[in-house]
């Protein structure tokens, strides 16, 4: 059974792939678009060749663009005053990161759904990328329970928008501005089924937390028929070999239960207030 919701026909669905949102104007339809960063392009101004953190990060090209890099650090500082000023006054959070591809239909969808829910009813904010599939899921659980649900989108060549569940949504160029409002705002990080971007925040949070950059912040691995080979490889062969050590696996927290995943973050909370 596919499950739908408002917007769909502006959105688009998990499985779209292009930049392009929604359909031609028509009667007052919504015009297909690309988002760059809080900039919306339609029309003749949708065909970009390249995102702005790949123009940052590709030093092949001419090297004139240096020159330009003053503006291009108050561009970055405006993303960082806007993504605090959005956030300030979001209580207490947590981020939920997992596959931009899972289909409503999946189990994984139904299992965000019922987390972000969860989240609401102890009073969390979920916090996403903002993006569809389990991302849409956790955020649509959170908004349908009455909770407050925030999406952080990105730029990318494959945009889709902010999915129609985010009540709180700001939109990113760079990668490392919106890392930061991930942690910045959150408690927890729970990671549900995802694929290289969701890899990339579960070892980033865990080297935060482990060289002390952030503190009293678990990091639960959600839906052990996914995450338990991963899990299995750092216990025996990181840890195994010593190259980090038991404290350091104590972090990561594998289950396959909502309850017990809002029971982590909410002894977390718990340990966080009592340093603040």
């Amino acid at each position: 059974m596919t499950i739908e919701g408002p917007g769909d026909h502006l959105y688009g669905t998990e499985t779209d792939s292009d930049e392009e949102v929604g359909g031609a104007v028509s009667g007052g339809d919504h015009p297909n678009e690309k988002r760059r960063g809080p900039v919306v392009l339609r029309r003749s101004r949708l065909q970009e060749p390249s995102t702005t953190d790949q123009r940052l990060l590709d030093s092949r090209g001419p090297s004139d663009w240096v020159h330009t890099d003053p503006w291009r650090v108050l561009r970055i500082q405006a993303e960082f005053v806007e993504g605090f000023g959005a956030l300030a006054e979001v209580p207490r959070a947590t981020t939920v990161f997992g596959s931009a591809r899972t289909p409503r239909e999946h189990p994984e969808y139904q299992a965000g759904l019922e987390l972000g829910a969860a989240l609401a009813g102890i009073g969390c904010a979920a916090i996403t990328g903002g993006g569809p599939g389990t991302m849409e899921a956790v955020n649509r659980g959170a908004s349908e329970a009455g909770g407050l649900s925030i999406g952080l989108g990105i730029e990318l060549p494959f945009e889709q928008g902010l999915n129609p569940w985010v009540d709180l949504g700001v939109n990113f160029r760079y990668f490392f501005t919106r890392k930061t409002m991930f942690v910045k705002y959150a408690q927890a990080f729970v990671c549900l089924p995802g694929g290289f971007g969701t890899m990339d925040e579960l070892f980033e949070s865990l080297t935060l937390v482990q060289t002390k950059k952030v503190t009293k912040f678990p990091v639960v691995m959600f839906g052990r028929s996914y995450w338990q080979g991963l899990y299995d490889w750092i216990r025996d062969t990181m840890h195994g070999s010593g190259k980090i050590g038991d404290k350091d696996l104590a972090l990561l927290h594998l289950t396959d239960d909502v309850e017990d995943a809002v029971r982590v973050v909410e002894e977390a909370y718990q340990a966080w207030e009592d340093t603040h």
